[in-house]
């Protein structure tokens, strides 16, 4: 097999490239993205795809063409359907041509990794292309390593970008117009970057855990209040539950963290700050803000997590609520401090 593949970006080839080798297979990286707008953003993937090929010996052609004014021409009387009227097929076909004309015989891509994509689209339109030139289309299923090549891009550094590429995706990113939410196929999961470590929401048996979540608020009757209301999600650390937070809903833009509590011989590991990375990344496709409300000894914690905006103090919260003092360390818990955290922004 000698196969050429369309590559949008260099995190999303991560996994792809990686899961290839792993196959025996060794890729040829093809660019060819006139989708991607303004030119800064172009530019911007485009060298850090050179440096990341480079790095690790893979094969990779560069066919620069901007295509702003084509882009422009072919989706302006179909903006509600220009991905798969235009920006998958223009870069497909283009691929096939190529491939077809220097040898290749096989053809696949990269937006196959993206659980942001239309991948049945992709998959249908691959094949038929593939067909129309002579070739065989690689289908595989890549979105299982969607959060690995991730994980792996940002620890080597890579250029992550922010949005899909045209510059109708990037307005969308601002406004939340553009985007629905991925649609998976029943029972798909994705591969966990750590082995040994595993965030899943819990939608039964919620009080199960109800010991753990008392720990950080020591009023079931408040915390049966919203864990009854409210999404659980539970982080395992080789199958044993080490940490638990609550999330409720305030509004159409912000939610509420209302509890995060780890077990004691896990504290001071980095599980919590785990949990509201991935909390962040839960929410933030349907949310704006992410509020917390916490004590003041607990202010400097969530401000290191991205809560860095000052929202309200609720004075004598904790007195007016709980039966009994509250205490966190040497300090009595008193009002309560809302900070939030932006969940668009970088």
């Amino acid at each position: 097999m000698k196969l050429l593949m369309h590559t949008c970006c260099a995190p999303c080839s991560v996994y792809c490239i990686d899961s290839l080798r792993d196959e025996g297979i060794e890729p040829t990286v093809y660019w060819f993205n006139p989708n991607i707008h303004p030119y800064t953003e172009y530019k911007a993937r485009r060298d850090c795809l050179k440096e990341y090929t480079k790095s690790i010996n893979v094969e990779a052609i560069f066919e620069d063409d901007y295509g702003l004014d084509k882009f422009c021409k072919n989706v302006v009387d179909s903006l509600e359907t220009r991905c798969q009227d235009y920006c998958y097929p223009v870069r497909l076909e283009q691929t096939a041509k190529y491939a077809k004309e220097h040898g290749f015989d096989t053809i696949t891509t990269t937006l196959l990794v993206s659980p942001y994509q239309k991948h049945d689209v992709i998959k249908k339109l691959g094949e038929v292309i593939a067909k129309k030139y002579g070739l065989d289309f690689l289908y595989r299923d890549f979105r299982v390593g969607f959060k690995v090549g991730q994980a792996k891009a940002r620890e080597l550094g890579l250029y992550i970008q922010k949005y899909c590429g045209c510059i109708f995706s990037e307005r969308g990113r601002y406004l939340g117009e553009d985007f629905q939410p991925p649609k998976l196929p029943e029972g798909f999961e994705f591969l966990p970057v750590n082995p040994s470590i595993n965030i899943r929401k819990e939608r039964e048996n919620k009080e199960q855990y109800l010991e753990l979540l008392l720990e950080a608020d020591p009023s079931e009757e408040i915390v049966r209040k919203y864990l009854a209301d409210g999404d659980l999600f539970v982080l395992t650390y080789k199958d044993e539950p080490v940490c638990v937070s609550v999330v409720t809903k305030v509004d159409n833009d912000t939610v509420e963290l209302k509890n995060i509590a780890t077990k004691e011989n896990y504290r001071g590991k980095g599980y919590g700050k785990k949990m509201i990375k991935y909390l962040a990344d839960n929410y933030k496709p349907r949310y704006k803000n992410m509020i917390v409300g916490t004590t003041e000894n607990n202010i400097p914690f969530y401000v290191k997590q991205g809560f860095d905006k000052y929202e309200k103090t609720i004075k004598n919260f904790f007195i007016d609520n709980y039966n009994e003092e509250l205490w966190d360390g040497n300090m009595q818990c008193v009002d309560m401090y809302y900070y939030s955290k932006d969940l668009i922004k970088k």
